[in-house]
């Protein structure tokens, strides 16, 4: 399988390639600075080899402490686009649905440790997606 691409910025990679609309839809979400200016900084992964991959084979091709962003099927297949971010420690992972909206706001703040993991999954609502505090 092909490794992820190392880079500073947080990866974004793309597993879903059914709809091509959805996913322009995305990236213009997530490379669009929100009301505050504020811009997740990530580097976009967008290449057929991830096609279909699960959560396990992404993180098997990831650095062992890492932050990963992935668009799967769940996150172009509705208008939030709750992209799936996983915390990658040498103990495991640990996953939160985060909507593209409000992908700055996690990944500005985890990457340079000034929250904790915890205060977004337990700010999350009832269905595990994290739409803001």
């Amino acid at each position: 399988m092909k490794s992820l691409p190392r880079t500073e910025a947080t990866p974004l990679v793309r597993t879903d390639f059914s709809d091509q609309a959805a996913w322009q839809a995305l990236r213009t979400a997530v490379t669009t600075p929100d009301d505050d200016d504020c811009l997740a900084d990530v580097h976009i992964v967008d290449d057929r080899a991830y096609s279909e991959l699960t959560t396990e084979q992404v993180i098997s091709l990831a650095p062992a402490k890492s932050l990963l962003i992935v668009a799967d099927k769940a996150a172009l297949s509705t208008p939030e686009m709750p992209l799936l971010v996983v915390l990658v420690t040498k103990k495991g992972h640990s996953e939160l649905r985060v909507t593209a909206a409000e992908l700055a706001s996690i990944e500005n703040n985890i990457s340079i440790a000034n929250m904790d993991w915890e205060e977004f999954t337990e700010a999350a609502d009832d269905d595990g997606v994290f739409r803001g505090f």
